[in-house]
């Protein structure tokens, strides 16, 4: 592998076997990180953005390509090598995996002829595609965020995981089993715990209370509550103060705004509540934290 000195660390960073790797990038910072890493000719990259946003960059730059909230991006290139350099914006969330193309038509030798980029016609040409990925995938993609790397059998989860998620991605259709909670194997469940989030954070300065949020997609109280820590690994509230909190430090970042400007736009009428969840969540006063960007 090769990085930057400054360049964002991968928090999973496993390789599974020989040619193939999975890792996740986790932008918790106030600015957009850079990420690099050498990826040969011979590797499969499958790229999914959970949260946030990222933009991949080729040919010293001279292209770019985005990847979006909730989207997988597949590139392989057998003609020459596809180096990662992408820029991760904040509050993003990414999972990479990288498989041989020997590996892959080990794991898909019966069904290469249903891959499009396997057929015979196509084995020697550049293959991109960006979609959005299902209900299903996020499931999987959410276990393997919180997934503690150093936990025990480690590397045969994330198998396990992974194989999950690349049945899943080639064959959409197919539900997949979440012993942790079956409420999640229904994809319209998925869906409208899906659309929770990006109400709550479209609405972060003013947002709907838990009964008015299930009502507004279709679930129950106990349902959305459990369904949104299975999937996001955090409380609805938690998670977008987690969100406001991030974007308060983007905001005071810039030097543009003062702190009762950010306490505003964020929707606390009372600053000093906005200093104290930035306090705990930071460890350290807005002011101050304004006060060594400005510096």
């Amino acid at each position: 592998m090769t990085t930057e000195n400054n360049a964002l660390r991968p928090k999973i960073d496993q390789t599974i076997e020989t040619g193939f790797d999975v890792l996740t990038h986790e932008n918790e910072t106030d600015k957009k990180q850079h990420v690099i890493r050498h990826v040969d000719a011979s590797l499969i990259q499958f790229h999914f953005c959970f949260r946030g946003s990222a933009t991949f960059h080729f040919n010293e730059r001279t292209y770019s390509l985005p990847i979006l909230d909730e989207h997988v991006l597949l590139l392989y290139n057998p003609q020459r090598d596809l180096p990662m350099e992408l820029d991760v914006a904040v509050n993003t969330q990414l999972v990479t995996v990288l498989i041989s193309i020997k590996k892959f038509h080990s794991l898909f030798s019966q069904e290469a002829e249903q891959i499009s980029f396997l057929s015979d016609e196509n084995v020697d040409k550049k293959y991109y595609k960006d979609h959005v990925f299902t209900p299903s995938m996020a499931v999987v993609l959410s276990q393997i965020l919180q997934h503690q790397p150093n936990a025990l059998m480690s590397r045969l989860y994330l198998k396990g995981k992974v194989y999950e998620l690349l049945s899943l991605y080639f064959n959409p259709s197919e539900a997949t089993d979440i012993a942790e909670c079956p409420f999640l194997v229904d994809e319209e469940n998925v869906r409208k715990i899906r659309n929770a989030k990006k109400i709550m954070l479209a609405r972060m300065s003013a947002p709907p209370s838990l009964p008015d949020l299930a009502n507004e997609i279709g679930l129950s109280l106990k349902k959305l509550k459990e369904g949104f820590k299975q999937l996001y690994g955090s409380t609805v509230y938690q998670f977008v103060l987690d969100h406001k909190m991030n974007h308060a430090r983007q905001l005071l970042g810039t030097g543009s705004y003062n702190v009762n400007e950010v306490a505003i736009q964020l929707g606390y009428s009372n600053s000093s509540h906005f200093i104290e969840a930035f306090k705990k969540k930071f460890g350290t006063t807005p002011k101050k934290y304004l006060l060594s960007v400005s510096s």
